[in-house]
């Protein structure tokens, strides 16, 4: 072969290569003009609060380029429906969480507030399509760490009328009722040995009311008592699996199976960390965690989950929001069919959603639970006890009866 004629080949082969690629991307936009896009955990709320303290008069989200979500990047990235998340640090838990996750909470209203031409805010599955059909964001609410209702079923009742949809168990901290996943690689010491008692009226109440129940950031244990125990489907929010990258943070392939069969769904997290378990990643490994889920369980509990703006490190190809056409189009590469893709860009999440809102409206008319938390499971310096029984009162009362029992005893002896 002359020099020539190698260097024509050559040629030709790249044609071909850019041609194919640049066919899987024009599918794979068209597939996301049809089908929404619904990511499952952003972290763009926690920049806000971290860089301007929620000051969204002091950002333009148009221009800020210095994290990985902006409008022009979410508009490049075909994002329709975004669960932005309502995060506080675990070091606010028995302290002020609760007044911060309003306060993340009321940031995500304001963003949609601030620029609707962009966003619409979102609290049903319902909502999604109706954004989707006004070429809008769906903005949705997910509170990430149980200890963001500080043990109150109140509080998680009102954080669903303020459109939270989704509950992240816990984060990295176990609650007075639920075991984090560090448990599993024993930093933390087991606690629970999953749920409590509470752990476990807390699910069933958010059965009751309609929340979508999140199983990344908890323990091994209390994914499968979940799934056990909850009446409807859940969902990992952000999570990958775990026997690509075994990272504890990573579901593994029994528990796939365990969501398969609630019909579940597992969204894809993007940190390099989770994804190869090193520092360095890319669009392929990702994918590679995509074509495991489908070869265990199925693309039926598939979604996207990329927790942008939460984590350090993502992988090349997938740089921020505007990457995912990219990740569709390397599905499409590896033989994934239009049906799958749709199933994972959007129809798995509103599925689960609206099997959520059916388990709810089945429970209509079940009471509320109002029994608070036993005060000794959350007793501590920072935290009255209005409500419960004032033990020394009663302590009192005990002593003032023995006192008069004893005097009464005494006055007969002596008649």
């Amino acid at each position: 072969m002359t020099d020539w004629t190698r260097t024509v080949c050559l040629v030709l082969w790249a044609l071909t290569i850019n041609s194919l690629a640049d066919e899987y991307k024009d599918r794979a936009l068209s597939l996301m003009t049809d089908t929404p896009l619904i990511d499952g955990h952003n972290d763009l709320p926690w920049q806000m609060r971290s860089r301007f303290n929620n000051q969204l008069n002091m950002v333009d989200l148009y221009t800020l380029n210095s994290t990985h979500t902006n409008i022009q990047k979410i508009k490049e990235g075909h994002l329709s429906a975004q669960f932005w998340a309502a995060y506080v640090p675990c070091d606010t838990q028995y302290k002020d969480a609760v007044r911060q996750t309003l306060e993340q909470i009321d940031v995500i209203h304001r963003m949609c507030h601030e620029y609707p031409e962009v966003f619409k805010f979102a609290a049903s599955s319902h909502d999604i399509m109706e954004a989707f059909e006004q070429h809008k964001t769906a903005s949705l609410i997910g509170v990430e760490g149980g200890h963001s209702i500080d043990s109150s079923l109140g509080t998680l009742r009102i954080m669903y009328q303020l459109g939270v949809r989704y509950l992240t168990l816990t984060h990295s901290c176990n609650t007075p009722w639920s075991d984090n996943w560090l448990v599993d690689t024993g930093s933390e010491p087991v606690e629970h040995n999953g749920l409590s008692d509470f752990g476990k009226r807390v699910i069933r109440e958010m059965n009751r009311i309609g929340m979508l129940i999140d199983l990344a950031h908890v323990s091994e244990a209390v994914m499968k008592q979940v799934l056990e125990i909850s009446q409807a489907p859940v969902i990992f929010s952000h999570s990958s699996a775990y026997t690509i990258c075994k990272h504890k943070r990573n579901v593994p392939d029994d528990v796939l199976m365990e969501v398969k069969r609630k019909q579940g769904i597992v969204m894809v997290n993007f940190y390099n960390d989770y994804v190869t378990c090193q520092k360095e990643a890319n669009i392929s490994h990702v994918a590679d965690h995509f074509d495991h889920i489908k070869k265990v369980a199925d693309a039926s509990i598939i979604g996207f989950g990329g927790d942008y703006d939460g984590v350090s490190r993502v992988p090349v190809g997938l740089e921020d929001v505007s990457k995912y056409p990219d990740l569709v189009a390397e599905l499409l590469r590896r033989h994934w069919s239009d049906e799958e893709i749709k199933d994972a860009l959007g129809r798995n999440l509103l599925r689960v959603f609206r099997e959520v809102e059916a388990v709810r409206d089945r429970l209509n008319g079940v009471k509320a639970d109002d029994v608070p938390i036993p005060l000794k499971e959350v007793q501590n310096p920072c935290r009255t006890d209005y409500g419960y029984p004032d033990k020394s009162s009663s302590t009192h009362a005990q002593s003032f009866k023995s006192l008069f029992l004893g005097l009464t005893l005494l006055n007969k002896l002596l008649l």
